[in-house]
């Protein structure tokens, strides 16, 4: 393999390394994808469900579009585009932040809360299918050790 394009002070990833992140990456994907196939089938995207279960948790069902995208880790052109499209599906509307001229508040609607509602025990299901039952106390323990360090970096 060439590496001319590399610049030469790269880390290389020794082979321990190497095995931790793609084992990290096959599960992110295993989990991810049986996760989104398993919410398709009730009709609604990873996407759609994040939105619809952080408006829930949120003061007044609402948040603003900035928040929500940060939350995602989207830019807010994509959040609003997707905003869109669920907002022509009745699962959320959106209202003008009074706080700020050129944003806008996204709130759950009724129909939204009710779509929520119907998908969290499948939700729920899944995530205990593709993720939860296939572990052990102690590993989910070190999951939670990991993320938080993860989000001491960050």
């Amino acid at each position: 393999m060439s590496t001319t394009f590399l610049p030469n002070d790269v880390r290389w990833l020794d082979p321990d390394e190497e095995r931790a992140w793609r084992a990290f990456r096959r599960v992110m994907v295993a989990v991810q994808t049986g996760t989104a196939r398993d919410l398709a089938a009730i009709g609604l995207s990873e996407a759609d469900y994040e939105v619809l279960s952080t408006l829930s948790e949120r003061p007044g069902h609402t948040s603003t579009l900035g928040e929500q995208a940060d939350k995602m880790g989207w830019s807010r052109s994509r959040l609003s585009r997707h905003a869109s499209r669920m907002e022509a599906r009745g699962l959320l509307r959106r209202d003008p932040d009074p706080a700020d001229g050129r944003g806008c508040l996204l709130v759950l609607t009724a129909q939204g809360m009710k779509a929520l509602e119907d998908a969290a025990p499948a939700h729920l299901a899944s995530v205990r299918r593709h993720f939860i039952d296939r572990l052990e106390p102690r590993d989910l323990a070190a999951l939670e050790r990991i993320a938080a360090r993860m989000d001491e970096q960050a």
